[in-house]
C-alpha cells in the first residue's frame, strides 16, 4: 500500500490523528467540526491563555459553546498544548494563523511563516499539510513547499501531500457554518488533493476541489474583492445621493425589488473585520510584480478607506445646523465590533471614527454590549459605558457605528439629542426625524 492509500484509509477510518496550528476564529471551529467527526484533534498554539482555557474545557469563542468544547475534552478527541513537538505523531496539519498587512500595505507574513518553521521541525512520511490562512496565490507552493518538503528531502506527493483550502468562517453566523458551508480545496499535486479532500471530506458536509494550490488561493481571494468593490460602489451611491438629495436607502431598497442581476449590499462607515478591507490588497500586492494594477481594488479601498473620514464630516455639518461645535461635545458612539452581534473589533471602522473625533476635540465615550474594553489606534484605554440609557440623554450627540440588535433603538431615539446613523439601525423611525441624519 501506497503512503497516499494508508493515508486516506487513515481518513476514512477516522484513526488519524490532526493538528490544527493557530487556535482562534478559524482553527478551533474547525477543530471541534473533526473531533465532533470522530477524529482525534490536537489544537496548538503559542497562546497560553486560550490552551489553559480549552484544557479547563471552556470556549472562548462565541461560535463554539463551552459545552461543546467540554463534551469533546471529556471524550478525549479534542486537546490542546503550546508544545509543537506533538506534530511529530500527527498523519494531518491545518495551519490557520493570521495573515495580517504590515503598515506599509505588503502581507505580513510572518505568522505562516512562524507555523511553517515550527513545524517544519517535526516533519516525516506520510502526513498532509492544508493551509488554511488567506493569502496570495503562489504562497503555497513558494513558500511551504520548499520548508517542509524540499528542504527536507521529502517528495510532496509521494511521501507528503500539501494543499490550500480558504477558510470561510463568518463569524455570528448559524446558518452557514465551518460544518456546512462548501470547502474548496486545491493540493499542490493531484495526490495531494486527493488525500486533502479524503480528509477535509470526513467531517465537511461538502467539497469543491479544484486544480490547484493557486486556483484555491485565488478563490477566496476573489470573494473577499467582490464584497469589498460593491460595498465601495455602494459608500459612493451614498456620498453621490447625499450631494444630490436622495436616500440612499430608498434607492437600494428600490433596485433590490430586482430578482435578477442585483445583489443588496448597503453603505457603511467603513470595511471591518480580518477579511474585506485586508484580502484584496493582499492579491493588488501581488500584481505588482507581474506590472499590473488592479485599479477596481485600488479605487474601492480608497473609497471604503475613507468613508470613517465622510461620516465624521457630516457629524460635523449635522452638528453645525444645530448649533453645536463638535469640539467638545459630548459623543456616544454605539455599536465597536465591525459587524452586529458579534464581540468582534478586527480592523473596526469605529476605532477610525472615535479617533477622528477625539482629533478633532469631542469628548466621545463608547457604548457596546459585545466588547467591554477597547485600545484606540492612539493608544488610549477606553471602557464601554455601564448604563446606555443614562449616556444617551447625556450626549449631545449619539453615533451609531454598528447596528447590534440588543439596542432599543426606539428608546435611544427617544432620549437622544442628536443622533448620525450610519447604518440606517433606525429604519423607519429614523427617516425624516429631525434629531436625525443618515448616511
Amino acid at each position: 500500500m501506497t503512503i497516499k492509500d494508508s493515508l486516506i484509509k487513515k481518513m476514512k477510518e477516522r484513526t488519524a490523528r490532526i493538528a490544527i496550528l493557530g487556535m482562534g476564529y478559524v482553527g478551533l471551529p474547525l477543530a471541534v467540526v473533526f473531533a465532533d467527526a470522530g477524529f482525534d484533534v490536537t489544537g496548538v498554539d503559542p497562546d497560553s491563555r486560550k490552551i489553559e482555557a480549552l484544557n479547563r474545557k471552556t470556549s472562548y469563542i462565541p461560535d463554539v459553546s463551552t459545552e461543546t468544547v467540554a463534551r469533546l475534552v471529556e471524550a478525549g478527541r479534542l486537546k490542546a498544548t503550546t508544545d509543537f513537538s506533538v506534530l511529530k505523531e500527527m498523519d494531518a496539519v491545518s495551519i490557520c494563523v493570521p495573515t495580517p498587512l504590515r503598515q506599509t500595505g505588503d502581507p505580513d507574513m510572518s505568522f505562516i511563516m512562524s507555523a511553517t518553521e515550527e513545524l517544519a521541525k517535526y516533519m516525516h512520511k506520510g502526513v498532509v499539510v492544508v493551509l488554511e490562512s488567506t493569502t496570495y496565490p503562489g504562497t503555497t507552493r513558494e513558500l511551504l513547499l520548499p520548508k517542509l518538503g524540499e528542504e527536507k528531502g521529502l517528495r510532496v506527493g509521494n511521501d507528503w501531500f500539501l494543499a490550500f483550502s480558504p477558510e470561510r468562517v463568518d463569524p455570528g453566523r448559524q446558518d452557514f457554518t465551518t460544518l456546512n458551508t462548501p470547502k474548496v480545496v486545491g493540493g499542490v499535486t493531484e495526490a495531494c488533493a486527493e488525500v486533502a479532500e479524503a480528509w477535509y471530506g470526513g467531517a465537511i458536509q461538502h467539497i469543491h476541489l479544484v486544480s490547484s494550490a493557486e486556483a484555491a488561493e485565488l478563490a477566496k481571494l476573489l470573494e473577499n474583492t467582490f464584497r469589498m468593490i460593491n460595498i465601495g460602489l455602494v459608500n459612493e451611491l451614498a456620498i453621490m445621493c447625499e450631494r444630490l438629495g436622495v436616500d440612499v436607502w430608498e434607492v437600494i431598497d428600490a433596485a433590490a425589488t430586482k430578482p435578477f442581476g442585483f445583489m443588496k449590499f448597503t453603505p457603511g462607515p467603513g470595511l471591518g473585520g480580518h477579511c474585506i478591507p485586508i484580502d484584496p490588497l493582499y492579491l493588488s500586492w501581488k500584481m505588482k510584480a507581474f506590472q499590473y494594477n488592479a485599479r477596481f481594488i485600488e479605487l474601492a479601498s480608497e473609497i471604503n478607506t475613507n468613508m470613517p473620514r465622510y461620516v465624521v464630516t457630516r457629524i460635523l455639518e449635522g452638528l453645525n445646523k444645530r448649533g453645536k461645535a463638535l469640539k467638545g461635545a459630548k459623543t456616544l458612539v454605539l455599536g465597536v465590533a465591525y459587524k452586529p452581534d458579534i464581540d468582534d473589533i478586527r480592523e473596526s471602522p469605529a476605532l477610525d471614527v472615535i479617533g477622528l473625533l477625539q482629533g478633532k476635540g469631542a469628548d466621545v465615550s463608547y457604548h457596546d454590549p459585545y466588547i467591554p474594553s477597547l485600545r484606540t489606534h492612539a493608544g488610549l484605554e477606553m471602557r464601554s459605558i455601564p448604563d446606555l440609557m443614562a449616556g444617551v440623554r447625556a450626549a449631545d450627540l449619539v453615533v451609531i457605528i454598528t447596528n447590534h440588535r440588543t439596542y432599543d433603538y426606539k428608546a435611544i431615539l427617544d432620549d437622544a439629542r442628536f443622533i448620525f446613523d450610519s447604518r440606517n439601525a433606525l429604519g423607519k423611525i429614523g427617516k425624516n426625524n429631525p434629531k436625525v441624519e443618515r448616511l
